[in-house]
């Protein structure tokens, strides 16, 4: 036999030998489906971050990012197996876990570590304190996280809940709505509401808010929660998130307006410049508490937690009070010495 004849025989065998070594898209990438807390703004650059440069990639993910409809709807979206991974309040999680602990999905790094809750005021309202909410009427959207906590805020601060009236409203009408003098108040997270106002010509002098934090509520508030199912079937894939993601996080403290970008890219009638403004906000005034010099941003203070679990199970009278292990689990979190411990 000629090794002419056999000469191509054995490339082909060679070829087919080295495309087999390689992996396939279905082997090689885990698909992932997560939802934001918001639509598409100036803070959602720390995942696409992690998108643009292959963070997801280089771990082996296929990762889509949808936008959400408030930081509460979150949590039921990930129970229900409709999305994998969220970003959503914590405090929606805590109220969920004491109802349908089975269904609960798990948070596994907490970004929004101050409590951002608030309820929006004209700055020449008469309310200055939340006792001034008796008689009056606050909006918000139905799954806004600080108006799932108003029953929490109104224990915490000694007010009567049935003496003010809620009213709900569409999420992009809550400014117009304030400064037309359609409600008295709003529900929301201060620097949501600061940048959506000035989007609209409303300046932070016209804007007062009466902020959760200041009535005994140090609360966590936004994190990155994960389905039960996805911790059982690929707890690989849960580290690998979290480590891009946190890469993405550092990358964009570093480079806030390249951060900024990469949403634009998802979202080009978006407003840059204010976007920019709202990220470092958000930056200092959401993820900035004093504890990540101590434990990194992404973990959370047991005791803390524990406190804040307390808060909610007795102020909106939950049917059984959720152990920290159930609502945060460090166990899928990047080694301490990756987290960021400064932002800024």
């Amino acid at each position: 036999m000629s090794f002419a004849f056999l000469r191509p025989a054995l490339a082909a065998a060679a070829a087919l030998a080295c495309l087999a070594a390689l992996p396939t898209a279905a082997s090689a990438d885990t698909k992932l489906k997560m939802v934001l807390n918001w639509k598409y703004q100036g803070p959602q650059g720390f995942f696409f971050v992690a998108q643009d440069k292959g963070y997801f990639k280089a771990e082996g993910l296929d990762v889509t990012i949808d936008q959400g409809d408030g930081s509460a709807a979150a949590v039921p979206k990930v129970a229900s197996g409709a999305y994998d991974i969220g970003f959503g309040d914590l405090n929606a999680l805590i109220e969920f876990a004491a109802k349908k602990p089975e269904e609960a999905p798990v948070a596994v790094y907490v970004m929004f570590n101050r409590p951002p809750f608030t309820v929006a005021v004209k700055a020449d309202s008469p309310i200055k304190t939340p006792k001034d909410f008796e008689g009056k009427t606050l909006g918000g959207a139905a799954n806004d996280g600080a108006l799932k906590l108003f029953p929490a805020l109104c224990k915490s601060a000694k007010i009567d809940c049935g003496k003010v009236n809620i009213t709900n409203m569409a999420p992009n009408l809550r400014e117009q709505m304030l400064m037309r003098g359609q409600v008295d108040g709003v529900f929301g997270y201060v620097n949501t509401i600061r940048f959506s106002a000035k989007l609209i010509g409303v300046k932070d002098d016209q804007i007062r808010y009466i902020n959760y934090g200041d009535y005994g509520m140090d609360l966590y508030s936004n994190a990155i929660i994960v389905s039960k199912k996805l911790i059982k079937e690929n707890p690989e894939a849960v580290k690998g998130f979290l480590r891009a993601l946190n890469k993405g996080v550092i990358d964009s403290l570093k480079d806030p307006k390249a951060s900024v970008a990469s949403v634009a890219t998802r979202e080009p009638l978006i407003k840059s410049d204010v976007e920019l403004e709202r990220f470092d906000a958000t930056v200092k005034d959401e993820m900035n508490h004093p504890e990540i010099a101590r434990i990194g941003l992404g973990s959370v203070d047991p005791a803390r937690l524990k406190t804040s679990i307390d808060i909610l199970v007795e102020a909106n009278g939950l049917p059984r009070t959720p152990t920290p292990a159930e609502i945060f689990d460090p166990a899928f979190l990047p080694p301490a010495a990756d987290l960021p411990k400064k932002l800024f």
